[in-house]
């Protein structure tokens, strides 16, 4: 069995971002092996966020976030439910977190992923026995 990995919504969005280029690559080359290896998990939160986010801050034309949600589709995405968002109130009220992390926590627990990548989610501890990386920190 792989050991599966969640991938926040900033990740997606650092690697169609152009500020930081730096950045921009190294996110792009973690989703690439995420997509190589098979092991790389999102959900329908991440990918109703990141398409709000790329026309909201990104101003990517329309095209290209089709190309980009059609693309992530690669990943397994874990669809919300209403379980997933009561047990995100548990864990927000547990943690002491933001209640849109939770909720990632939660997706990434239904796919027994065993880490999450991600720049907005404190990192260090383990949520729900989930460890939290920021890949892009220098």
């Amino acid at each position: 069995m792989i050991d599966k990995i969640f991938i926040d919504t900033d990740i997606i969005v650092t690697a169609n971002d152009k500020n930081d280029y730096q950045k921009q690559m190294k996110a792009i080359e973690i989703i690439k092996k995420l997509m190589k290896n098979g092991n790389g998990v999102i959900s329908t939160q991440v990918l109703q966020e990141y398409a709000f986010l790329a026309t909201q801050k990104l101003n990517q034309p329309n095209n290209a976030i089709l190309r980009q949600l059609k693309m992530l589709e690669a990943f397994e995405v874990v669809n919300q439910t209403s379980m997933q968002v009561q047990r995100a109130v548990e864990i927000m009220q547990l943690y002491q977190i933001k209640f849109g992390n939770a909720v990632i926590i939660s997706n990434a627990e239904q796919a027994n992923c065993l880490e999450i990548l991600s720049q907005n989610i404190k990192t260090g501890p383990f949520y729900s026995g989930i460890k939290i990386s920021n890949p892009l920190v220098s």
